[in-house]
């Protein structure tokens, strides 16, 4: 499911702005500087590109890594390279790194940082043969290769942390300060950001309030 679905059915309106980042290039120039996941994460949930068109707007930003023995995955290329990433993570105990960052004119006034463990089951050739066939070019989409909402789920033995971190966009988090910050000001302001598939290509701006509980 894409951030962009996951605000709609959580009743947050918005609209998407793409913000051309080259994922790569700053993973790579944050491993050289010696940062660690996290702060990796959370750097790439940042939206600077898109708050320059939107000064006024609240723009959120949101990523995610999928680290397994300190490295950090990138997602597939075709169906051959998932097969790999997918016999790489069988049978064992990776991590997904979600963060959600919110700006408003060159500051950023919130963040957050969640991390989900996932435990795949020890699963026949066979079976993952099986699986890419019905799960069709739709993981190719996923840095893990999987969609936990989908087919994904047949994977894994064992989750622990929040199912939307590992969709990669902290919702409830997010919601409780969308929410208080829309009714503490009394009108609808900016929204959500977001990519299409876990990377900061898409931004969102709420075009009504949010739905107070």
């Amino acid at each position: 499911m894409e951030r962009s679905q996951i605000l709609e059915s959580a009743g947050v309106p918005h609209v998407c702005d793409p913000a051309e980042i080259d994922e790569r290039e700053l993973k790579d120039r944050m491993a050289k500087q010696g940062a660690d996941v996290e702060t990796t994460t959370a750097s790439l949930a940042l939206a600077d590109e898109v708050q320059k068109r939107h000064a006024q707007a609240l723009i959120i930003g949101a990523d995610q890594i999928l680290e397994y023995e300190g490295r950090w995955f990138e997602k597939p290329q075709d169906q051959d390279d998932a097969a790999e990433t997918l016999r790489t993570l069988r049978g064992c105990t990776h991590r997904l790194i979600s963060a959600v960052a919110v700006h408003q004119g060159e500051e950023c006034i919130w963040r957050h940082l969640e991390t989900a463990s996932l435990t795949m089951r020890e699963f026949s050739d066979a079976f993952l043969e099986r699986y890419i066939d019905d799960a069709g070019p739709g993981i190719l989409e996923s840095v893990g290769a999987y969609r936990l909402e989908q087919t994904g789920a047949q994977l894994f033995t064992r989750i622990e942390g929040d199912y939307f971190t590992v969709l990669g966009l902290p919702l409830l988090p997010l919601l409780g300060f969308y929410g208080k910050r829309v009714h503490s000001e009394n009108r609808a302001i900016g929204a959500t950001a977001g990519c299409p598939i876990f990377k900061i290509t898409t931004t969102a701006f709420p075009e009504r309030g949010f739905k107070k509980p």
